[in-house]
């Protein structure tokens, strides 16, 4: 009895690219590629054809037209005569501010709902049962509406302060809290580089020493659990990581003068100083309350995912359940928690774009709001709009994947 291992010679034939097995599978691909490029090119040529018709033609030139209107919240400089490609990047970086903070709240409101959801204590089980079910089921819109009239109605207006009613002080002389925002002492330099032409070339390198420092930590990380595996004894590096988050960065903000804005009342608000503006606290909050119950459940699945043996042998080597919890528990929950997790992180971003519903000028509101309607370029601003959120939800996807394989189960 023979066995075929290797097909049969021969000379290649037309038939063979669809009989054959070798070659079946890339026939169809390209089948399908040349499906979809001819559909693609049927549907542009069809939309260039309507344009024609109607006298309209794809341009973005409109972007280096003056934008005609105010921001209120910008990270950036900016007025009513900059163009309207310096407007979107003002949205662009609106949009990204908001959705890393909440990101990072909602983070940190998930993982403790999450955790104490599976909580010894029944009140405070029942509590974060509560949470969960109560935020995740009220449609995020309606918190980030509740959550501006609340801050309308509530805090005091800034000509309140100029009186001596208690309840209009600003806090330590330092923080004002207002029906328009939160007023804050602003950094500066005031020997930076550059002067103040160069204030986000200072920041760059203060981010840039912060990054470096994160890299030495590592690096001083990497070496203990070295040792540790060798010797069997673990160096203490808490204090010689903390000098080296604090130190170089304190050094550099020394040497360029950093000195903070104090702001004040200066006729009807507040000058000086940093403005964190109603809409971008109401927007905030919202996404991080709401987001932070979807996580909840994450982290509790997370959990609920390691087995019981894992918390034992953790108690029975003496460990409290709180370092059960951060030392055993959660870093091996991580990889259930992570995948969904990154879905979350998602959520957020393209649910920023309710921003518009409070006034919050993010690039929803910018370019697929006021320049849309301004220079009645709907095409192109859509698609600009269209290829951001696509952009930014794939680098989020990226570097949210490459932390997932740095946390997952490593086989031998």
């Amino acid at each position: 009895m023979t066995i075929l291992t290797d097909p049969p010679g021969g000379s290649f034939r037309v038939s063979m690219l669809l009989n054959d097995t070798r070659y079946r599978s890339m026939t169809l691909q390209v089948i399908a590629a040349l499906l979809l490029a001819l559909a693609l090119a049927y549907l542009y040529g069809n939309l260039a054809s309507n344009l024609r018709e109607a006298g309209l033609k794809i341009s973005f030139e409109f972007l280096s037209s003056p934008a005609g209107y105010d921001i209120n919240q910008t990270l950036i400089d900016y007025n009513s005569q900059s163009s309207n490609v310096r407007a979107a990047v003002v949205g662009v970086l609106n949009t990204l501010l908001v959705a890393f903070l909440a990101c990072i709240t909602a983070t940190v409101f998930g993982v403790i709902a999450g955790v104490l959801r599976l909580s010894n204590n029944w009140l405070v089980r029942k509590l974060m049962s509560v949470y969960v079910e109560v935020f995740r089921n009220i449609p995020v819109l309606i918190w980030i509406i509740i959550i501006f009239t609340i801050m309308t109605a509530v805090m005091p207006s800034p000509s309140a302060f100029r009186g001596d009613d208690p309840a209009s002080t600003m806090l330590f002389d330092l923080f004002a809290f207002t029906n328009r925002g939160v007023y804050v002492p602003g950094p500066y330099f005031t020997r930076g580089i550059g002067g103040e032409e160069g204030a986000a070339l200072n920041w760059l390198l203060v981010i840039a020493v912060l990054v470096g420092s994160y890299f030495a930590t590592r690096a001083v990380t990497t070496r203990a659990n070295d040792t540790q595996a060798k010797t069997g004894i673990r160096p203490k590096t808490f204090w010689l990581n903390l000098g080296i988050w604090i130190l170089p960065v304190c050094a550099v903000c020394l040497i360029m003068g950093l000195s903070w804005d104090v702001p004040e009342l200066r006729g009807f608000n507040f000058g000086g100083g940093l403005k964190i503006g109603g809409p971008l606290i109401a927007l905030w909050f919202a996404l991080s309350i709401y987001t932070g119950a979807f996580i909840a459940e994450n982290v509790r699945a997370g959990i609920q995912a390691i087995t019981k043996g894992q918390t034992e042998a953790a108690s029975a080597l003496g460990l409290r359940p709180g370092r059960v919890m951060s030392l055993v528990v959660l870093p091996q929950a991580l990889r259930v928690i992570i995948p969904p997790l990154i879905s979350q992180y998602l959520n957020i971003t393209k649910n920023s774009s309710l921003a518009i519903a409070v006034g919050y000028a993010d690039i929803t509101a910018t370019l697929g709001g006021i320049t849309l309607n301004q220079t009645g370029r709907a095409i192109e601003c859509v698609l600009l709009l269209m290829l951001f959120y696509l952009v930014i939800s794939l680098l989020i996807s990226a570097g949210m994947n490459v932390y997932n394989n740095a946390v997952r189960l490593k086989e031998r």
